[in-house]
């Protein structure tokens, strides 16, 4: 699987999206995945499953070393001294020492963005992650972040596919030395009735999902982590790396964002970038 290289770690850019998958087989799911050839795993501490997921790091047999682990702080917990001990339940919960990366999930206006970055900064110092970052941050506030951090931000995980153009967060991204990181890669499964792409999976026989993954992957510092509670569907989703689309076949895919493409938009949480 291939990785990126970011802020000292690196990360397969095909993870295994783990929100609304909960209990018993959430843990079952982990360990198939693993087992299947994953080695990136993404949770929250709001999906409430870090418990589960670690039952199925620990399941799956395959070394901890050899798996990305990544979750997530949620936005009442981001102020100093909050976040810290935030980042301490969910290694607890996930029973690890330590997370390959840390992101505060969501925007919050309401404290301060000096003191959320100070604390961020802090979980990397004392080893509780790897690497840190961000999630759902426009680009004018990610400008701010990446600023006031006093460590590297690595990541910043948003909406993406193809309905939902992110070329200003993109752009942002790259220009910060950082990766993307695309959570609904499908759309919320929109993208898996699209003619469009249907018609460019038969081209490849392959699936709708892995058109779309391997549309998101082939761009420079994109990270997919689509999310299903099936096994068999998320190592069909995995062999989205074998799919080779042609300049053609992309610019297809990308035309088909739209304005009103986003699916995830809790009211008043952020301040979107303008729609393309």
């Amino acid at each position: 699987m291939k990785r990126l290289s970011v802020a000292g770690v690196e990360i397969p850019v095909i993870g295994l999206g783990t929100w609304k998958v909960t209990g018993p087989a959430c843990a079952s799911l982990v360990a198939q995945a693993l087992q299947a050839g994953y080695r990136h795993v993404d949770t929250a501490a709001i999906y409430g499953n870090e418990v589960e997921v670690g039952e199925g790091l620990r399941a799956s047999g395959v070394p901890r070393e050899e798996v990305f682990v990544t979750t997530k702080i949620w936005r009442d917990n981001v102020a100093e001294g909050d976040l810290e001990l935030a980042a301490e339940a969910s290694l607890q919960r996930l029973g690890l020492d330590r997370v390959d990366l840390m992101l505060i999930h969501w925007p919050n206006y309401d404290i301060p963005l000096p003191g959320q970055m100070r604390a961020l900064a802090r979980v990397k110092e004392r080893g509780l992650a790897r690497a840190i970052g961000v999630s759902n941050y426009p680009t004018a506030l990610l400008e701010e972040a990446v600023a006031l951090c006093p460590e590297p931000l690595a990541v910043n995980q948003v909406e993406y596919h193809p309905y939902l153009s992110q070329r200003r967060v993109l752009e942002a991204v790259r220009r910060h030395g950082m990766l993307l990181t695309a959570y609904s890669p499908l759309a919320e499964g929109n993208v898996l009735r699209d003619r469009t792409i249907a018609e460019i999976a038969r081209a490849h026989g392959a699936t709708a999902a892995q058109v779309a993954i391997a549309w998101l992957t082939r761009q420079e510092g994109v990270i997919a982590i689509p999310k299903t509670a099936n096994p068999q569907r998320a190592a069909e989703n995995l062999r989205a790396s074998a799919v080779h689309l042609t300049d053609a076949e992309a610019a297809r895919i990308a035309a088909l964002a739209r304005p009103n493409g986003r699916q995830i938009s809790p009211a008043g949480w952020v301040r979107w970038d303008p729609a393309d």
